[in-house]
């Protein structure tokens, strides 16, 4: 589950915020601020919940988006920042892309565009984390706001950064066998809602599955992804 903050001082886009990040399971509002200042009095608690992901509005009272990506990098502290802002003249957009914010989205904004937006930093997440070696496909794909699908291709009530973050568990198992029950606990997700994402990789052909009969009780319906000898 990724942490997610919200630092904006207007209400109702905050509220639009929470809304679209909310419809991904794989994220998680922890908390709201309205100012900069207020987010960072809680950062300097170190014994705090981390934080995964901000989202930054730039135009503030007393700070501004710049300032507070400025003050995060001088407490030592580096989450990844998605930017939803009206601010869009290039000075402010170069200062903050070479500040290495994660997006940039200017409002209005699509959903669509914001739910990209989680699905590129989940897929980043995943892709770099263990020690396997990446396909070139993958490298572009971090590399690439193209890269990362948008939510509409999936079917309905299925979301981008929950099978990304699926994809990315099964990859590090690739040959392993699990039930939707063993995947749900590792993954922090329901049984329901992984029956439902294993049932579209098993249509997409990107995994397989087969009955286990040596459960000591009821069979079991078990998944793989890559290659296993049955």
């Amino acid at each position: 589950m990724y942490r997610i903050f919200i630092v904006e001082d207007d209400p109702m886009v905050a509220a639009i915020n929470r809304q679209y990040v909310e419809m991904e399971p794989a994220f998680s509002v922890k908390k709201e601020f309205r100012t900069a200042k207020e987010a960072l009095a809680w950062l300097e608690l170190r014994e705090r919940e981390p934080v995964d992901l901000i989202i930054l509005d730039y135009y503030m009272p007393l700070m501004t988006g710049k300032e507070f990506i400025d003050r995060l990098h001088s407490m030592g502290l580096a989450p990844a920042v998605i930017m939803v802002t009206a601010a869009s003249d290039v000075a402010i957009v170069r200062e903050l892309l070479s500040r290495g914010v994660f997006d940039y989205l200017v409002k209005p904004f699509e959903c669509a565009r914001f739910r990209q937006a989680l699905a590129r930093f989940a897929a980043t997440r995943t892709y770099l984390k263990g020690d396997s070696r990446l396909e070139q496909s993958e490298i572009d794909r971090l590399l690439s706001h193209s890269g990362a699908e948008a939510p509409a291709r999936l079917e309905k009530g299925l979301g981008e950064t929950t099978l990304v973050m699926i994809r990315g568990f099964l990859k590090e198992h690739a040959g392993e066998a699990f039930s939707s029950e063993q995947v749900a606990e590792q993954v922090h997700l329901s049984r329901i809602t992984i029956r439902r994402y294993m049932n579209y990789l098993l249509e997409a052909g990107e995994i397989t599955s087969f009955v286990d009969y040596q459960t000591g009780g009821r069979p079991s319906i078990k998944y793989v992804s890559g290659s296993r000898l049955l």
